[in-house]
């Protein structure tokens, strides 16, 4: 059996785990609580990166007739959002397709292939990879790191659906994980999926450091337990029916079931491409903000949408008497939270230099908040 004796070496160098003062790798694992801003940030106009910049860039929303989906056009002659993702899409959906394949019992490799090969917009792979650009790193540098991301989110929506938990049986226009291959497999395709990210993290990841790829794992771990998803999902299970969830609570819930994995998207691109710590701080807050505002969307297009053109089940919310921002604060007042969450996460972004490394995060941040699925 191996010795583990190179992990200890990790631990040791790591800066995250030692408690170092180095100033290249302090704080790369957030160790407070995760909390957002209260709603008192300041209206910045929108699209507005910084003065040099904002010339050029502007965003329009367009439905496409084939999916009704958002998509930003950006001028041309700076940045085309619409091509980027799909550049972006095409690469992701080819690494994950390379990273699991049929063995042997193949049953449970294909139920994991159905999950996470199905479709979806892969906005957490493709955040962790702009990130990861952003800050000087390859995309080849991010990829395993953005696969297993996303292999996590998957994990999280197969078991999300379940009879036990929200019980849905569609999910991106299919039948859920357990409608096809009964709840015994579906439980066990998650848990793989779950396993699986780590270990691709940890094995397939290139061009940086030990040091960072342990980094990596420790913070997408943190994101996923006690101190990120699980969390939010105990404490949105425990209000469900509810009449005293205030915007406090709600907020934990959303923070923690699903910005925490969002953040981690964004930070582990940061780290892996050797971000400062001060770069990866300000990153970490742009993405707790589009992690928040992800979700204010999702419940504003819960009671705006129908099942077919959000490809899952609109209106579950309300039917199972779970507490949204819709029906906290009202229709108007989440839209103008999700307008004040996007002008804070653009601000985040205002410290960097290159146009063309802020401009598809700009850009992702205008597409969840203007998306229509």
């Amino acid at each position: 059996m191996r010795s583990l004796s190179f992990i200890d070496s990790w631990v040791q160098t790591c800066s995250v785990f030692n408690g170092s003062s180095s100033s290249s790798f302090v704080g790369l694992i957030c160790k407070t609580p995760m909390k957002c801003s209260k709603p008192n940030f300041k209206i910045h106009p929108r699209s507005r990166v910084s003065s040099s910049s904002s010339s050029c860039f502007s965003v329009s929303a367009v439905i496409t007739k084939e999916e009704q989906e958002t998509v930003s056009e950006i001028s041309s002659d700076c940045f085309n959002f619409k091509a980027y993702m799909g550049e972006k899409a095409v690469r992701v959906n080819r690494a994950l397709d390379e990273s699991i394949s049929i063995k042997t019992p193949p049953t449970i490799h294909e139920a994991m292939r159905y999950s996470l090969l199905a479709g979806g917009k892969r906005v957490r792979p493709i955040l962790c990879i702009a990130a990861c650009e952003l800050v000087g790193g390859d995309e080849s540098t991010a990829m395993p790191a953005a696969c297993a991301v996303e292999m996590i989110h998957t994990m999280s929506l197969i078991h999300d659906d379940l009879p036990c938990m929200d019980n849905d049986d569609f999910r991106r226009g299919k039948p859920t994980n357990h409608k096809v291959y009964g709840e015994d497999v579906a439980v066990l395709a998650g848990d793989s999926l779950l396993a699986f990210a780590f270990h691709h993290i940890a094995s397939a990841t290139v061009g940086a450091s030990p040091e960072r790829v342990l980094a990596s794992v420790g913070e997408l771990a943190k994101s996923i337990g006690t101190e990120g998803l699980v969390a939010g999902q105990v404490v949105d299970i425990a209000s469900t029916g509810a009449k005293d969830v205030g915007l406090d609570q709600l907020e934990f819930i959303h923070i923690h079931k699903t910005a925490a994995l969002l953040e981690a998207a964004v930070v582990l691109g940061a780290i892996l491409g050797g971000g400062s710590d001060t770069q990866v701080e300000k990153l970490r807050k742009f993405a707790r903000c589009i992690g928040l505002l992800f979700q204010v969307v999702d419940d504003i297009l819960d009671v705006t949408k129908s099942s077919e053109e959000l490809g899952k089940t609109a209106g579950k919310d309300l039917l199972v008497d779970k507490m949204t921002y819709p029906k906290l604060m009202g229709l108007e007042k989440s839209r103008q939270f999700s307008e004040e969450l996007l002008a804070e996460a653009k601000q985040q972004l205002e410290g960097f230099e290159s146009y063309k490394g802020v401009a598809p995060l700009v850009a992702l941040a205008e597409y969840i908040a203007y998306r229509q699925n």
